[in-house]
């Protein structure tokens, strides 16, 4: 079956490599909060700019994360870390943050214990943002053409 090709800048420094964008963006106060003992501070501002039905799989951040909807609407489902072991991550590689369990299309046979999970469904509008603490899984999808900032920070 042929797949309908979509770009997608996905977790991108583009504010690092456009410094006069970064101008229109502001960090938010809560990236100064920390409960690192070494201190902690805002680690990446990523952009993610992509038409509709756009989606990055279930998987986990290594730090605290705020996704600010800037334009457009997107669809966000979360699960609390203590559901790690139910939503099979990869074993090994760079992807051990990230579920096997493929959300538009769950294969409840192969993954029995992902498909009774209580979880939070969120919708980011325009001018939101929503906290998703390290660790907890999430998944996205666009809903429409859209453009995100994403602030991590220990």
């Amino acid at each position: 079956k042929d797949a309908k090709r979509r770009g997608y800048l996905a977790q991108h420094p583009l504010f690092d490599q456009v410094p006069a964008l970064a101008a229109d963006v502001q960090t938010p106060e809560y990236c100064a909060l920390s409960e690192d003992e070494e201190g902690g501070g805002l680690q990446a501002v990523n952009a993610w700019f992509g038409p509709a039905a756009t989606v990055t799989p279930l998987h986990t951040d290594p730090h605290h994360n705020l996704l600010a909807q800037v334009v457009g609407r997107k669809y966000v489902r979360l699960y609390a870390p203590s559901h790690t072991d139910s939503l099979y991550p990869f074993q090994e590689g760079l992807t051990t943050n990230t579920s096997q369990v493929d959300l538009d299309a769950p294969d409840h046979e192969r993954f029995p214990l992902s498909s009774k999970l209580p979880h939070v469904d969120c919708l980011l509008e325009p001018g939101q943002m929503l906290f998703i603490p390290k660790g907890w899984w999430h998944y996205v999808k666009s809903l429409s053409v859209s453009f995100s900032v994403s602030f991590w920070w220990k």
